[in-house]
């Protein structure tokens, strides 16, 4: 199960780029967001009313409050610094770069702020995912050069948000069902980009048909299939693990662009698929963990 979570997970976060290349074409990026998770919200916000009442029986507005922060950080905030740098003229594939460096962070930060540590296999594994990442986005990154420096910033910003919502997240003590998250998640990135994009003018949909079919795609793989399995997979297997996973998201979406739009998949590509598909076979088969409780989180770490 954890294997066909994985993979499901890897299609469908890189689904995403993929998505946001079909709508680019048709609207402004802060437009798709809006109407990304707008009508999302509504839907999930009647199935939360109509169907899932228990779920949330016995929240405080502590829990909610929290879990509202942890939607501003995981989709509005990662999700508005990817699209606006690659609107400021930042490539996707180093803008893909920065954002690939997260598991990395995540694993270097799990040690001191979850008790979580890696073994040596497991920054070994990290850092091979880290060098496919670097192989199959250096191209891309030579390619801006008239963009000016700070642009270059933004995507750290949305990288240390996502994993600034993993760790509030993996240490909150009450922990809320699926269904609650990913209702109040969507529904603060539809107030967040609605206000964006009513404030730039820019709330009125296009009529276009690849527009609508943008959104459908977004909506169906890369936020209900990407940011839903995210989150299970974060309480099944761990932060480090889930975080190692993002290392196959640019050569996922590189193969898919191949076939998808006809992109060049030359030997550099290959070759970071590569690492990074050994970078996550070591991180997951170098750890030899214990589950232990540190401070009522259940935490995973090296036995010894």
């Amino acid at each position: 199960m954890n294997f066909l979570l994985s993979t499901a997970f890897v299609l469908c976060w890189s689904s995403g780029f993929i998505g946001a290349k079909l709508g680019a074409g048709s609207a402004s990026a802060v437009t798709i967001l809006m109407w990304r998770f707008l009508p999302l919200a509504v839907i999930l916000i009647v199935v939360a009313a109509a169907v899932a009442r228990l779920s949330w029986r016995g929240l405080a507005v502590r829990d909610v409050a929290r879990q509202a922060m942890i939607g501003v950080l995981s989709q509005s905030g990662y999700l508005l610094t990817v699209y606006y740098a690659i609107q400021l003229g930042v490539s996707s594939g180093t803008t893909a770069l920065i954002d690939g460096a997260q598991p990395l962070v995540a694993g270097a930060l799990a040690g001191p702020l979850l008790r979580q540590y890696l073994s040596r296999k497991q920054w070994l594994g990290l850092c091979l995912g880290v060098s496919g990442v670097a192989i199959v986005t250096m191209a891309d990154a030579a390619a801006g050069a008239n963009v000016a420096w700070w642009a270059y910033l933004i995507p750290f910003l949305g990288m240390f948000s996502l994993v600034a919502a993993t760790f509030l997240e993996d240490r909150s003590r009450r922990r809320v069902a699926p269904a609650v998250s990913m209702t109040v998640h969507c529904t603060t990135s539809a107030v967040v980009f609605t206000a964006l994009a009513v404030s730039a003018g820019a709330a009125k949909p296009p009529a276009e048909i690849s527009f609508w079919a943008a959104i459908t795609w977004l909506v169906v793989l890369s936020t209900l299939g990407g940011y839903g399995i995210y989150w299970l997979l974060l309480r099944r297997s761990g932060v480090t693990k889930v975080n190692t996973l993002m290392f196959l998201m640019v050569p996922v979406t590189a193969v898919w662009g191949a076939l998808m739009f006809g992109e060049p998949f030359g030997p550099q590509t290959a070759l970071g698929l590569a690492l990074g598909l050994a970078g996550v076979v070591i991180v997951h088969r170098g750890d030899t963990s214990s589950t232990r409780c540190v401070r009522g989180i259940r935490t995973s770490a090296p036995a010894g």
